[in-house]
């Protein structure tokens, strides 16, 4: 299983399954709208945790899973037109094949969710750090094994 060294930050990007499909496809992370902001704080060797609430962004079906998993690639943070109107940051990831993990199963070994009622409150901004033993446990649950 890949492990998160000491020097590598944790992150939890809120994003609905269906954009997480399309960055993973793509080999790439886009965050809260496209703004450029998340990217920034985030350093090449980061770990990016996708967290989706639901399936699809605005009527999708409750999902409340982590979704995909991928380290920072380099310190790019480039616009990338989807169409006129439409220029949304990107940045490049290595993404790991992995399973998706309910967010259930995992709530009294975080830290950021141990006996919080209101969890999903930290999630709010749609993009968070966490610890780095937090985004060990994700990982873990997510990577090792992985399982068909």
């Amino acid at each position: 299983m890949q492990r998160i060294s000491e020097q590598s930050r944790c992150w939890i990007g809120v994003v609905s399954a269906s954009h997480v499909k399309r960055g993973v496809l793509g080999g790439f992370a886009q965050l809260n709208h496209g703004k450029s902001g998340p990217l920034r704080r985030m350093s090449r060797g980061d770990w990016l945790i996708y967290y989706s609430p639901r399936t699809d962004m605005a009527k999708g079906e409750v999902l409340q899973a982590f979704t995909a998993i991928g380290q920072i690639e380099d310190d790019s943070i480039y616009p990338y037109p989807m169409s006129e109107t439409f220029v949304p940051y990107r940045r490049n990831i290595r993404y790991f094949p992995c399973r998706e993990v309910k967010i259930a199963d995992l709530l009294n070994q975080l830290s950021f969710t141990r006996g919080n009622r209101n969890w999903g409150y930290s999630f709010r901004y749609g993009h968070v750090e966490i610890s780095r033993e937090d985004g060990q446990t994700i990982a873990a649950a997510m990577l090792d094994p992985i399982r068909e």
